[in-house]
């Protein structure tokens, strides 16, 4: 075994066409889905994009007095802001009307839902405020997410590397599962949740990004689907909620319970040559990483690396009594691959 650590500094969903190349089995969208799937064409033909930022930066941006109503549809799908009738073209009120995403708010709307930009791409995803239970998430970590994926898989594919059957556990809006597609769209990849919310929008979303090879399905974990993967990528859960939303609470000892869950049974089902890629937060504790002192014995037998890439995550969380305790959240990258012999 190798290991290399590396320190530095949110049931199928229905798709629009019939069938995939690939064989997915796929139905048409309700008008709703259908409506929520226009509205982001309609956003992608007028150029829109946006980043999204942390909750504490978006809280401070929102709270600028001058600013309260929406001017713009970054301010409509981006900032959360409420907006008046005439702040979006009326086909843009119409499509959110339609799809079920416009809410009313005093005497204009709000979305229940906001769209940032990935890799060129657009997601749907919950508003903000994340509050609900079932909220989809994306944010600072997705985009770390995405940068260590593509880069890892730009290095598979230099190699030669070839992908038949993935799977994005924990799919949420569905960027990892986008990723791996648009970089294998010869490969079957299962985007899993078991949020009936975030099913729905990362359906949408591989739609919008023209994937016609992403299997949306119910799953805990790796539980429901069979058979071995070449390719296992997560971006789980990996904080203590005291609300335990689904796309934030990890469980376990400081919130690492599923992101050890997920590499229990991730090692099971890679086939010879397949590789587990996994982005997940780590609270440190007395200059130590309890993760890697975790996850270790579950890597017996595969070659595998480790890497911090961000050392700093989350600091608010330092203030809440599950982490009185702790140094430090920071977020880590595990690839580890089992032989082909």
């Amino acid at each position: 075994m190798m290991n290399v650590t590396t320190s530095t500094a949110d049931a199928a969903v229905p798709h629009a066409t019939p069938a995939t190349p690939q064989g997915v089995a796929v139905a048409r969208p309700d008008a709703s889905t259908a409506a929520l799937l226009e509205l982001g064409r309609a956003l992608s033909a007028a150029g829109y994009r946006f980043t999204t930022v942390t909750p504490a930066t978006h809280n401070r941006v929102r709270a600028r007095a001058d600013h309260v109503w929406a001017r713009n549809l970054c301010d409509v799908f981006g900032w959360s802001r409420p907006f008046h009738s005439d702040a979006v073209a009326p086909e843009i009120l119409h499509l959110m009307q339609a799809a079920g995403v416009a809410q009313p708010h005093r005497d204009g709307w709000r979305s229940t839902v906001r769209v940032s930009e990935l890799g060129g791409q657009l997601y749907f995803h919950s508003a903000y405020p994340t509050a609900d239970a079932d909220a989809v998430f994306f944010g600072p970590d997705t985009y770390r997410f995405g940068r260590a994926l593509q880069r890892d898989l730009a290095d598979m594919r230099a190699a030669g590397r070839t992908i038949r059957r993935a799977a994005d556990v924990g799919a949420g809006a569905g960027p990892g599962a986008a990723t791996v597609a648009l970089a294998y769209p010869e490969a079957h990849v299962y985007a899993l949740d078991i949020n009936d919310k975030a099913m729905r929008l990362c359906g949408v979303n591989m739609q919008l990004a023209g994937l016609t090879n992403v299997d949306v399905r119910r799953s805990d974990l790796l539980q429901d689907i069979d058979g071995e993967l070449d390719l296992i990528v997560s971006n789980p859960p990996y904080l203590l909620d005291p609300s335990e939303r689904a796309y934030r609470h990890g469980g376990g000892e400081l919130g690492a319970g599923l992101s050890l869950s997920l590499v229990g049974q991730a090692v099971k089902r890679l086939a010879p040559g397949g590789t587990l890629l996994l982005y997940t937060g780590v609270a440190m504790r007395h200059n130590s990483d309890p993760f890697l002192a975790a996850v270790t014995p579950l890597l017996d037998g595969l070659t595998w690396t480790y890497e911090e890439i961000d050392p700093d995550v989350f600091g608010e969380e330092l203030d809440t009594p599950a982490y009185q305790d702790t140094d430090r959240i920071a977020a880590v990258w595990l690839s580890a691959t089992r032989p082909r012999h």
